[in-house]
């Protein structure tokens, strides 16, 4: 297999059309088998149920070539469960996960010349979604929906290597309680795209958001879970029912107890701790983990000792051990790594 034309070293992380797409139509009460497809565009009403009504949820994962040659995915399943809870919470119906996991293969197998070589720096990321289409004006789930997936190739998430970012407790909320900050909709990013604009504005990469009931507690970024290690290498990370449950931070836990051997706490944590960590990461799919080295709370800095210039040393062990996973560098655990081809 011929691969794309592409610079791989230095594509950005951002949409790149690619050749084919999987997509599945849900009308009168079932799915339909789905097919590839190269045709890019959705036509539908001007008054279809996401358009009014925000009624869509998505994942992401990506596909990589490892060490050996091998085109895989990384956890589908995960990913296929997370979806099926996203879907019933706004009551849509959910794709089943066994067909997830095989739309993800096809779809990937279908853009084998877009997923990067080994040892570029890039990746494929993989984008499955699903949305209401027909017509609703009252407010209501919709009748019919569509399941796509989409893939587009990606450098890394941090041009230039990674830097420790700074922070801003932000003065937004991110869920509410008993909300919808556990499921991957699109309506909680939406919310959160002035409260990131905002911290950009005022000279920050990113936004803590503290729990909305007691504004005491850390929970997550806009797009990505916190991790902390502690002064003698406890990995902590936050605990609420209103984070979403990152397949990212959730892998890297088990990696730091069973690889790496050390202590895993997941537990609330109070804002006022965090002066107490050694390291702090944000966790997720885009950049695995990116380290942070400053949070700033209306001009109270917290500066974690790991600094400002590279990744903690136990957060570095966990990026390195949990992509030699992914690349195939290191054994992965059972089940971990879904072979494409």
């Amino acid at each position: 297999m011929e691969k794309k034309d592409i610079d791989w070293g230095n594509l950005g992380f951002g949409y790149q059309k690619t050749d084919f797409r999987f997509v599945s139509e849900y009308k009168g009460g079932k799915w339909d088998d789905g097919v590839l497809t190269e045709d890019d565009k959705i036509v539908m009403s001007e008054c279809a149920g996401v358009l009014q009504y925000a009624q869509t949820v998505f994942e992401g994962l990506k596909a990589y070539t490892t060490e050996q040659g091998d085109i895989v995915t990384f956890r589908p399943d995960l990913n296929a469960s997370r979806l099926e809870d996203s879907a019933k919470r706004l009551e849509m119906p959910p794709f089943p996960q066994d067909r997830f996991v095989e739309a993800v293969k096809k779809t990937v197998a279908a853009n084998a010349a877009y997923v990067p070589p080994y040892g570029s720096g890039a990746t494929l990321y993989v984008r499955p979604f699903m949305f209401g289409k027909n017509p609703v004006i009252g407010v209501k789930p919709a009748d019919e929906y569509e399941f796509r997936i989409f893939c587009t190739p990606v450098g890394p998430y941090f041009k230039g290597g990674v830097k420790p970012l700074t922070i801003c407790v932000s003065d937004f909320d991110r869920a509410a309680p008993h909300g919808t900050g556990h499921i991957k909709a699109g309506l909680n990013y939406a919310m959160s795209l002035h409260a990131i604009q905002t911290a950009h504005r005022n000279g920050f990469d990113e936004n803590m958001y503290l729990d909305p009931a007691t504004r005491t507690k850390v929970e997550e970024t806009g797009g990505a879970n916190f991790l902390f290690v502690t002064k003698d290498n406890t990995i902590v990370t936050p605990k609420s029912d209103s984070i979403l449950p990152s397949i990212t931070r959730r892998s890297l836990m088990y990696v730091a107890e069973h690889y790496l051997g050390l202590k895993v706490e997941q537990r609330e944590v109070a804002f006022t701790e965090l002066k107490d960590f050694a390291e702090c990461g944000l966790c997720g799919t885009a950049a695995v983990i990116s380290p942070v080295g400053k949070v700033v709370n209306h001009g109270e800095e917290v500066c974690f000792p790991s600094g400002m210039t590279e990744m903690g040393p136990v957060t570095k062990k966990l990026y390195d051990t949990l992509t030699g996973i992914q690349m195939g560098r290191l054994e992965a655990p059972e089940g971990w790594i879904c072979k494409i081809q």
